[in-house]
């Protein structure tokens, strides 16, 4: 592969360079300022934990866990099957 071919897939994954070494070593950081102002209000620490945990955390973990989801998956299955068997019992057996 040629090295621009090589440099333009890699493009999205690797960031441009913003600090080059003869700014950083001359003196002049003034022109990273908007890139140390950026950074300085990023949040610090760990991510704080979410509160959507989803059905396990809704249902199952904490003080209202119940087997409601299970119980009603269970008796969805057993509608819809008895559903389609009742309706192929009428459609062979109509007079």
């Amino acid at each position: 592969m040629q090295p621009s071919l090589v440099r333009r897939q890699l493009g999205g994954i690797v960031p441009p360079k913003i600090a080059s070494p003869t700014l950083l070593t001359g003196g002049s950081g003034g022109s990273l300022t908007p890139l140390v102002n950026f950074y300085s209000k990023l949040p610090k620490g760990p991510a704080p934990r979410s509160s959507f945990g989803g059905l396990k955390a809704k249902y199952f973990t904490g003080k209202n866990a119940s087997a409601a989801p299970i119980l009603a998956t269970i008796l969805g299955i057993f509608t819809i099957g008895y559903t389609i068997d009742y309706q192929k019992h009428h459609k062979n057996h109509a007079h």
